[in-house]
């Protein structure tokens, strides 16, 4: 029996479309657009006087406080830092990202030639004969923020200090080339992409609500504040013995610092009214008044868990609820942002539990714990990633006994 044009027709268009379904699971996943900021690594052909190697060591000579406030950074773990390695090998290892966890081009074993697709995800490499292990190790050491063109970059300009300094215009500047990722592809449809912390604190000082589809975008970096918070003003000599001036901490302190996300928030547990008198209820409101941009933010992994529980005489739950702030997003086969529950500035986050007061009732304590995760479980167990530390840590912990009395 022959088929007719019309059934032949679709047939093929079935098939397209189920070639092209299977290649957008199969498929690398490229979360983000390369931007020219990033596609390559720092070029560091000319090395200002009187360095020789941009190793963080050569910094220190005469520039020591900053550098053991940098040794204690995940800056300085950038590489080396376990979690990154399995995760980053457990995604084919892409070159891209050695661009911000190793971005000077002497930490890279290969130099970038060229590229083999528009979008520029398969590199050209080539041997890298000034290739430095013990540089590469350092992760964002120093030279990656302070040298550019072969010149040293500083908060002041100098031409009489032991190698000349050019002012930086905007230091936002030098965090936006990694910590701003775009993704205005055609098949993305979030408001902020993974890496999108620039553009939520755009949208965090506007309150703008822009919707589900199409990125939100940042105009003016030097409004962005990034240093204001994350390199604290101090003053002090920028070298031993040298003029006290306004400086800035070099720590860089974020999510896997527990006190600096404590200070990003007001939590509050506490009773609160209801109608009727056979019932109590207990209310957790949490808000970001300390950051710009949403919290968590950065990768989609890290989120918040808010739990609430009535406990028995024994400390026994009686009652739990899970609530989790984050982000999500359905990776395969479009990526699209489904839902995103995290903290924008400002805006309080209420949760409630309540239960029935009187003769017979159990609950003697109602206790709420809000914890910081900088990983999922399940991704954790995904990637086979043998964490030495904890994933999670406590950011609040409130427990209410209650009266033998009802309400």
């Amino acid at each position: 029996m022959r088929l007719s044009k019309k059934t032949v027709i679709i047939g093929l268009v079935l098939l397209a479309v189920t070639v092209f379904m299977v290649w957008r699971f199969v498929r690398p996943m490229n979360i983000f657009v390369v931007s020219p900021a990033f596609e390559r690594p720092i070029s560091t052909a000319v090395i200002p006087a009187p360095l020789q190697t941009l190793r963080a060591t050569e910094c220190a000579v005469c520039h020591k406080v900053f550098y053991d406030e940098w040794k204690t950074t995940i800056h300085s773990q950038a590489w080396t830092d376990p979690y990154f390695q399995t995760d980053w090998q457990f995604e084919k290892s892409q070159q891209i990202c050695r661009n911000c966890h190793t971005p000077l081009d002497r930490q890279q074993e290969s130099k970038v030639l060229g590229f083999r697709d528009k979008d520029k995800w398969d590199p050209i490499l080539a041997p890298n004969p000034d290739f430095d292990a013990k540089l590469q190790h350092e992760g964002v050491t120093c030279a990656a923020c302070h040298v550019r063109d072969g010149k040293i970059l500083g908060p002041y300009g100098s031409t009489s200090s032991p190698h000349p300094v050019k002012k930086l215009s905007n230091p936002n500047q030098v965090c936006v080339r990694c910590h701003v990722v775009g993704g205005e592809r055609w098949d993305t449809f979030f408001r902020f992409p993974p890496c999108g912390t620039v553009a939520e604190i755009q949208v965090s000082k506007t309150k703008t609500k822009t919707g589900r589809t199409g990125e939100a975008v940042v105009p003016n970096i030097a409004a962005l504040g990034c240093v204001d918070c994350h390199m604290p003003l101090i003053k002090r000599p920028i070298v031993a013995g040298g003029k006290v001036r306004t400086t800035r901490r070099h720590w860089w302190r974020g999510g896997h610092d527990p006190a600096m996300v404590k200070r990003a928030l007001t939590v509050r547990f506490e009773e609160t009214p209801v109608t009727s008198v056979s019932r109590r209820r207990f209310s957790l409101t949490i808000t970001n008044v300390g950051a710009a941009h949403y919290v968590p933010t950065g990768t989609p992994d890290r989120h918040f868990s808010v739990e609430l529980q009535l406990l028995d005489a024994s400390g026994g739950v009686i009652k739990k609820q899970q609530h989790l702030l984050k982000r999500n997003i359905l990776w395969r086969p479009f990526i699209i942002e489904l839902g995103d529950t995290r903290l924008p500035r400002y805006e309080p986050r209420q949760y409630t539990i309540d239960f029935k007061a009187g003769a017979g009732n159990r609950v003697q304590a109602v206790e709420a714990v809000v914890r910081y995760h900088l990983l999922e479980e399940k991704r954790r167990k995904y990637i086979n990633y043998k964490n030495t530390e904890p994933i999670a840590y406590e950011v609040f912990r409130k427990r209410i006994s209650l009266s033998s009395k009802t309400k």
